[in-house]
C-alpha cells in the first residue's frame, strides 16, 4: 500500500481504502470483541481500583494488548502489518519506527455528544514545546510521530481542518471555538470511512469527535513514533508493557524486540545527553542532541522537550510517590499509566542529586517558556495557563541555554 506523502504532508492526513484486508475483517471483529468482553469484565469488578486501566465514560477504551491471548493476538500483530506500520515507515521516511500506542476506541452506553475541538499536544510543565516550534520542527525535518483510526464498522465520527497541522489557529477559528468548542467549524472536512478503512494524520492537525452516542464503535487507534527521522518527536515514550509479547508469533514477538531495541538506543543517547549538561561539557552536549536531533533546525525543540522529560523523572523520585499504584504515580508526574515503567527505567540510569541537578540545568529555559499572566488558547488547553503554547521566545537559543548552565549550577 503507498501514499502520495507530499498530499499527505500538505493535509495533514490521508484516508486509506481496506487497511483491514477484506478477507480479516470478520477475523479481527471477532478476536476485538473477545477483548471487550474481557475489558468490560474488569472494568465492572474493578472499575475504581487506581491499579485498573482507567475507565473513560464518555469514551471507553482499551489498551488490547493487555487482554490478550495467543487466540486474540492477531489484533495485536496487525499493528505490525504492511497497511499499518509499513504505511507510516512511508510517512515517517525511516524504517526506524516503533509503536508508542495501541487502544481500541469504543462507544459510550449513553449518548454525551459532541466533544471538544482539539489538537493532541498538552502543554504545561511537563509537557511540550510551543504549538508553532513543533510545527516549524516538523516543517523543516518531517513528522515525528503519526496517529491512526481504523473502524471495524462504518464511522464518520471524525472532522478535521485539513492543513491545519501546519500553522496556528486563525483568527476566526479562534473566533468560532471560544463562541462553541463543540460546534462544527465552518473551514472543516468530515472523515467518512467504512468498515476495514483508515485514516492516517499528524498529531498536531485541528480535530474534532463530533459524537459520542451509544451507535456500535469500534476504533483501532494506534500511534507510530519515529526513531531514524531528523527530528525528536513529542511523546515519544511508548504506553504498553512488553509482558503481551509472549502471546504473539515468532515474528511479532521480533517485530515488538526491535521497537524496545530502538527505545532503548535513545534511551543511551538521552542519557549522553543528560550527562553532558551534568558534566557541562557543551562538545558532548551539541554531539548528544545532533544524535537525538540530527535536522540542523528546530534542535531547540528537542532541548525543551528533553527539559520535560528531566522534570518528570525528577518528580518521580520523590520518596512518597514510591508506594502509590502505576495510575496514581503516574497522574502525580504528568506521565501517562503505560509509560510510567518506561520512566523509571530511564529515571534510574541517575541518582536523585544528579536529577535535582538536571533541573537545576534547566531553571533558564523553563522560565523563558513561562509568560508574565495566563493565557488561554482554543484546542490546545482546557484552562489558562502560563505556558506560552504558541510561540517561542526569540531572545533565547542553544548558546543562550548553554551559556546558563553555570549561573543555574
Amino acid at each position: 500500500m503507498q501514499i502520495d506523502l507530499s498530499r499527505f504532508l500538505d493535509a495533514g492526513y490521508v484516508i486509506l481504502k481496506n487497511v483491514v484486508p477484506p478477507e480479516r475483517l470478520d477475523e479481527l471483529r471477532a478476536s476485538f470483541e473477545t477483548l471487550v468482553e474481557r475489558q468490560q469484565a474488569i472494568w465492572a469488578r474493578d472499575r475504581d481500583d487506581p491499579g485498573c486501566f482507567a475507565y473513560v465514560a464518555k469514551q471507553p477504551r482499551l489498551a488490547f494488548q493487555t487482554v490478550i491471548d495467543s487466540e486474540t493476538a492477531n489484533t495485536v500483530e496487525f499493528c505490525l502489518h504492511d497497511h499499518t506500520l509499513g504505511v507510516s515507515r512511508q510517512a515517517l521516511g525511516t524504517r526506524d519506527v516503533g509503536l508508542k500506542q495501541m487502544i481500541l476506541l469504543c462507544n459510550p452506553e449513553t449518548t454525551y455528544g459532541p466533544d471538544l475541538w482539539h489538537r493532541d499536544v498538552s502543554h504545561g510543565p511537563t509537557n511540550n514545546a510551543p504549538l508553532a516550534a513543533l510545527q516549524e520542527d516538523m516543517l523543516a525535518n518531517g513528522p515525528g510521530s503519526v496517529q491512526w483510526n481504523i473502524p471495524l464498522y462504518d464511522d464518520d465520527v471524525l472532522w478535521v481542518v485539513p492543513g491545519s497541522h501546519r500553522r496556528l489557529n486563525t483568527a476566526r477559528e479562534n473566533q468560532e471555538l471560544l463562541k462553541d468548542p463543540r460546534a462544527r467549524l465552518s473551514n472543516c472536512t468530515q472523515v467518512s470511512l467504512k468498515a476495514g478503512d483508515g485514516v492516517m494524520y499528524i498529531n498536531t492537525i485541528l480535530h474534532w469527535p463530533s459524537n459520542y452516542s451509544t451507535r456500535l464503535r469500534r476504533i483501532v487507534h494506534l500511534r507510530y513514533t519515529s526513531f531514524g527521522g531528523q527530528l525528536y518527536p513529542y511523546g515519544s515514550r511508548f504506553l504498553w508493557e512488553p509482558s503481551f509479547v509472549k502471546h504473539l508469533s515468532a515474528e511479532g514477538q521480533a517485530g515488538f524486540h526491535r521497537f524496545l531495541e530502538l527505545a532503548e538506543r535513545e534511551d543511551d543517547q538521552i542519557e549522553l545527553f543528560y550527562r553532558a549538561m551534568l558534566d557541562q561539557d557543551p562538545e558532548a552536549f551539541r554531539y548528544a542532541l545532533a544524535l537525538l536531533h540530527p535536522g540542523d533546525t528546530g534542535r531547540i525543540v528537542c532541548v525543551i522537550l528533553l527539559s520535560k522529560l528531566a522534570r518528570r523523572m525528577g518528580a518521580l523520585k520523590r520518596p512518597e510517590l514510591a508506594d502509590l499504584p502505576d495510575r496514581e504515580r503516574a497522574s502525580a508526574v504528568g506521565e501517562q499509566t503505560f509509560s510510567i515503567s518506561n520512566l523509571e527505567a530511564l529515571a534510574r540510569r541517575f541518582t536523585t542529586a544528579e536529577t535535582k541537578l538536571l533541573q537545576q540545568r534547566f531553571v533558564p529555559l523553563d522560565a523563558k517558556l513561562q509568560m508574565e499572566t495566563e493565557h488561554f488558547v482554543p484546542s490546545l488547553a482546557s484552562q489558562p495557563s502560563r505556558y506560552a503554547q504558541e510561540h517561542m521566545p526569540d531572545d533565547f537559543g542553544l548558546d543562550d541555554f548553554i551559556a546558563n548552565w553555570s549561573k543555574a549550577a
